[in-house]
């Protein structure tokens, strides 16, 4: 099957109000393993385009509190509630926004610019699994939760081990509107324990 960019999950975003179709991946993590609450505070790493930020919002309310980060703008204004951070996540600013904190969860949709070269996309990818790792030891909650993307590779298994040294589990997961044929799933850390 050929890579059709204006799919049923795009369309739908479309329709629904959403900034991209990825959304539904989040949703569908969500869904499984009931995740997102009213009032929690998370972190949103490479948020933009900002659909997961959309959807956030939507489930934890204006009674939560929403950090948003990436090195684009988002697609929308978000609103005064929302904080948005034009910034990198291997700064140190960065650092110090989450560090401490106790966030409820840490959710990381960053992409690296894909090669084509399917192990440098890998590598890079891993990089950015590492780098989120590493901000939800520095500002979970225990018992809070982790997501990261990952274009699949030989370090799968061994991120997931190291996951596994914070996390009470961790799971993998593709959601239903992963394109087909994309080597992209995502690790889930539940029950954060520092």
């Amino acid at each position: 099957m050929s890579y059709q960019p204006q799919d049923f999950y795009f369309r739908k975003a479309k329709s629904e109000g959403y900034a991209a179709r990825s959304v539904y991946k989040l949703k569908a993590i969500d869904e499984k393993y009931q995740l997102l609450r009213k009032g929690m505070q998370i972190v949103d790493l490479g948020a933009a385009p900002g659909s997961w930020t959309q959807y956030i919002m939507q489930r934890v309310g204006q009674s939560g509190k929403i950090l948003a980060i990436d090195i684009e703008p988002l697609a929308w204004r978000p609103p005064e509630w929302v904080r948005f951070e034009r910034s990198d996540v291997f700064s140190s600013e960065v650092e110090s926004l989450i560090e401490g904190k106790g966030w409820d969860g840490i959710v990381s949709d960053m992409a690296p610019r894909t090669t084509g070269v399917r192990i440098t996309d890998h590598t890079r990818s891993a990089e950015l699994v590492w780098r989120s790792l590493t901000l939800a030891r520095k500002g979970l909650r225990t018992g809070g939760f982790w997501i990261a993307k990952l274009l699949e590779g030989p370090t799968l298994s061994a991120l997931r081990q190291e996951a596994r040294t914070s996390f009470a589990r961790v799971e993998i997961y593709r959601p239903p509107a992963t394109r087909i044929g994309s080597t992209e799933c995502f690790l889930i850390g539940l029950s954060f324990q520092p």
